[in-house]
């Protein structure tokens, strides 16, 4: 049976994440506090492997970056448009 995550990327949300984070004029490290507010250890180095799609996330983390983000897991899953930054 194939595995789910057969690629390169290792998750589907790294490029969201970065994206919303940087609207949110938030640095890594700053995502990283917010997340420990919330019980759940994701260190800024973390934050960078989810972000170039090297590291998987667990559900925890998922719904934790939906709350810390401001923003549904749905909309942290969908991908961006090619023309959008």
């Amino acid at each position: 049976m194939a595995r789910i995550i057969d690629g390169k990327k290792m998750n589907l949300i790294g490029a969201n994440v970065a994206r919303r984070r940087k609207e949110l004029n938030m640095s890594q490290q700053q995502l990283s506090d917010k997340l420990e507010l919330c019980a759940v250890y994701v260190c800024r180095g973390s934050i960078s492997r989810i972000e170039d799609y090297s590291r998987t996330v667990t559900d925890i983390e998922l719904y934790a970056l939906s709350q810390v983000l401001k923003i549904s897991i749905n909309d942290l899953i969908e991908p961006i448009p090619l023309n959008s930054k």
